[in-house]
């Protein structure tokens, strides 16, 4: 099995087909077909049922995707190791984040990296919740993950370290509020329209959470882009739920910001895999952890 075997199968199946993955790859489609029949044949499985135009994963090619983008990790890992001898941190990081976490503190971790290691680049994805971030990061979609969980989040060959308690705000148009100071107790939400995200993600969850404690919270919008919460707030559909790293944001924006007594705290987590890492995933987890600890 080759390295290049591996390379064209991950292709295939995140590009959805042959013909995708020879375009993105930059070769012929019958080059691509015959490196996937030789993987098939050294295997003694099919990895794809040919359905027309499309390739649909067989279940041996189900179980062999994860792995597989593993193994093209730990290569990388091994490569990059044996490269940066003598020479500082350089290439890409994969990161997955839930939209809070992308914000803060991972913007400050990507400040602080390229202040440290200008020869690394960071590429985000982005993830509707902790879970999704788990199984990106032990899927091999991305190196290393940043979210918010109440739980410590757990997996099979995952090690996850405690960041700091992300702090949940309430943010509302200028002048909404008659309350004197900066802080308000939930029982202050009774009979107020809000702005709120899909389900899944932890503000929503706050949310309802307060909704089912406090009462005749109204939904009054909807939305599956967290961006377009702060317009809305702005132009007074709703008041909204934020994290704390949206606070200078929204008070630049000309939002009134309050905290809650007793404050809304939950846990934000750096997760990656056991085992080795590039040299440019290392110089974003050891920025991360000195971050936190000079924090």
């Amino acid at each position: 099995m080759e390295r290049r075997q591996l390379e064209y199968f991950v292709a295939i199946v995140e590009q959805g087909g042959f013909t995708s993955a020879a375009r993105a790859l930059h070769v012929a489609q019958p080059s691509l077909s015959r490196a996937i029949g030789k993987l098939e044949h050294e295997l003694g499985v099919t990895l794809f049922h040919r359905v027309g135009r499309n390739a649909v994963l067989s279940t041996a090619g189900e179980a062999l995707a994860d792995r597989a983008r593993l193994v093209l990790r730990d290569l990388d890992a091994l490569r990059a190791a044996a490269g940066a001898i003598g020479d500082g941190a350089a290439g890409r990081v994969d990161v997955a984040a839930t939209s809070s976490s992308g914000l803060e503190p991972v913007t400050s971790i990507v400040a602080e990296l390229a202040r440290r290691h200008p020869g690394v680049t960071v590429s985000t994805s982005s993830a509707l919740s902790a879970i999704e971030v788990v199984a990106m990061v032990l899927q091999g979609r991305c190196e290393v993950g940043v979210c918010g969980s109440a739980e410590r989040p757990s997996g099979r060959g995952l090690v996850t370290h405690h960041l700091r308690d992300e702090e949940f705000l309430l943010v509302a148009s200028p002048g909404t509020l008659d309350v004197r100071g900066d802080v308000v107790a939930p029982e202050f939400l009774r009979g107020m329209r809000f702005v709120v995200t899909k389900p899944a993600t932890a503000v929503r969850a706050l949310f309802d959470r307060l909704a089912a404690t406090v009462g005749e919270m109204t939904i009054a919008a909807e939305v599956g882009d967290r961006s377009v919460v702060l317009p809305m707030v702005l132009r007074g559909i709703g008041a909204g739920l934020m994290p704390d790293g949206w606070s200078d944001l929204a008070r630049r924006a000309g939002a009134d910001v309050y905290r809650f007594d007793p404050a809304e705290r939950l846990p934000q987590w750096l997760v990656h895999r056991q085992g080795p890492v590039t040299a440019a995933t290392r110089a974003f987890i050891d920025t991360t952890l000195a971050a936190r600890d000079s924090a």
